[in-house]
């Protein structure tokens, strides 16, 4: 079963309903440091308003934030959070969601197979695994156990 839009938020469990605010309470709502917040400025991922030196950040600046947060949850850089949300063009971000995906698509197959190895290895009835014939091919050691 895929990650879906449902399934996102639970992950994060992110409530990001909260009056305009200043960086310490944004930060600890979204469970951050305040400098990870001026940190995502820098770079142009934020630009929330300022009153005088301090930071106030809007609703449109805490939906931002889950955005980055859930992107960073599926594995994406900082720098393709960038392109993919600051830069807006949709071609850039269709073909950096593509290499994403197919990432992706990788560490999962690799995952599997991880996870089929061991699968065989707790169904290995053998006192030493190294000497199992299902174990053994399972990992591409079509050998006989000696």
């Amino acid at each position: 079963m895929g990650i879906n839009e449902v399934d996102m938020p639970a992950m994060l469990g992110l409530n990001v309903d909260m009056k305009s605010s200043e960086i310490g309470p944004v930060a600890a709502r979204f469970g951050l440091a305040t400098h990870v917040l001026r940190h995502w400025e820098s770079v142009g991922l934020l630009a929330p308003e300022r009153q005088g030196d301090r930071r106030r950040y809007r609703q449109d600046d805490l939906d931002r934030i889950a955005i980055i947060l859930h992107a960073k949850e599926a594995g994406f850089s900082l720098e393709d959070i960038r392109e993919m949300f600051v830069d807006g063009d949709p071609a850039d971000r269709k073909e950096i969601m593509r290499r994403h995906r197919a990432d992706l698509a990788e560490r999962i197959a690799a995952l599997q197979a991880a996870l089929a190895l061991v699968e065989k290895g707790l169904a290995c009835e053998h006192e030493d695994i190294t000497q199992c014939p299902t174990f053994l091919r399972a990992i591409g050691l079509a050998r006989s156990p000696r």
